[in-house]
């Protein structure tokens, strides 16, 4: 009697049906996760724009390290598999990134590849010292602030752009620029002294050709009209005191000029024995301008110099009543008169 043959066939068919079914299930996993990993959405939609700051020298490892702590992504892995298959760990740029709401994986690597940092404005409004120069543009820039003061102490790099330690902080004209936040600070020192020559027009330098002052006098002065008067409409009239007793030889006598070189905050009344310390800084003791600027001028201040107000005024005294303005005299009696009230008023409130 013969034996019946095995039925091995359909059981291995069976099996072959199952170890491909496993591995489509496995390559539609495998390609759904490539996929997430590559266009599913890793900033979140609720957050709005987020920003990201890559230094100049950072680790990739710090760079992760980073998005982690400050929570930037929801997938911090999948977006870490991806940057080292296109060795983002060894081509990272530094710079300020904004994530917007909604990106993936590829727009994100694509970014932080290619360097697409966002640029962002600088609004420079106002500095009194270098020092004050130095750490607001540290505290916008990646820029070391004591490095950058060095660097604007230092006459190598001040004489290459036409000024010196004392009269450079004219160069920085108080406006909004549009900077990237890793920008050098030889690149910035270039990029400000453009924006002084673009500022100085020719029309400006001519009115400055009247009054014979230098551009950088006429910074002077209006920096000091700009530590006297924050009306608009008033400093045109100071200028003009100021313009008579320079043509009329006079100390200038300006109280902001010795609070500058004090540097004392504290002192809010400026009296006789303020006026006798030597400074080249003490328009009291000396005839003429300063050496430099006593802060950053605003283009209000400059032209308001060069479209001064021309009238007899040769003093001015603040009103009793601290609105800001000023009483003008043409004559010492009348100044002297003006000045008893404002110092009544001052008394009455305490401030010494």
């Amino acid at each position: 009697m013969s034996k019946s043959p095995k039925k091995h066939l359909p059981n291995k068919s069976k099996r072959t049906a199952q170890i491909l079914i496993g591995l489509l299930l496995f390559i539609a996993v495998l390609s759904f996760k490539i996929y997430n990993d590559v266009y599913g959405v890793n900033v979140s939609n609720s957050e709005g724009d987020q920003y990201v700051l890559v230094r100049t020298g950072q680790s990739f490892e710090t760079f992760i390290d980073n998005l982690e702590a400050e929570g930037r992504l929801l997938n911090l892995a999948s977006f870490k598999r991806f940057a080292f298959v296109f060795k983002l760990n060894e081509k990272l740029k530094p710079g300020r990134y904004v994530l917007h709401a909604g990106m993936n994986n590829l727009e994100l690597l694509k970014m932080f590849l290619k360097g697409r940092q966002e640029p962002l404005n600088v609004v420079f409004r106002h500095a009194t010292y270098l020092e004050d120069v130095s750490g607001f543009f540290s505290r916008n820039l990646e820029i070391d602030s004591i490095q950058f003061l060095n660097m604007l102490k230092d006459t190598v790099f001040t004489n290459q752009f036409g000024f010196d330690s004392a009269n450079l902080i004219s160069m920085f004209i108080p406006n909004t620029y549009n900077f990237y936040w890793n920008t050098h600070a030889l690149h910035l020192l270039g990029r400000m002294h453009h924006e002084y020559e673009v500022f100085w027009n020719t029309t400006r330098k001519e009115k400055a050709v009247k009054l014979g002052l230098s551009q950088q006098q006429i910074s002077t002065l209006a920096s000091i009209v700009q530590k006297e008067s924050n009306k608009y409409d008033e400093m045109p009239i100071i200028a003009g005191v100021y313009l008579n007793r320079l043509r009329l030889g006079m100390p200038l006598q300006a109280d902001p000029t010795v609070l500058f070189f004090m540097r004392d905050t504290s002192i809010h009344r400026v009296l006789f024995q303020h006026t006798q310390i030597a400074s080249p800084y003490n328009t009291y003791l000396n005839a003429g301008l300063p050496p430099g600027p006593i802060c950053c001028p605003s283009i209000q201040a400059i032209d308001a110099v060069l479209n001064f107000v021309s009238h007899r005024y040769i003093y001015f005294c603040a009103k009793p009543d601290f609105s800001g303005y000023h009483n003008f005299a043409n004559n010492l009696a009348q100044h002297q008169n003006n000045a008893r009230k404002y110092q009544k008023a001052l008394t009455a409130k305490h401030i010494h």
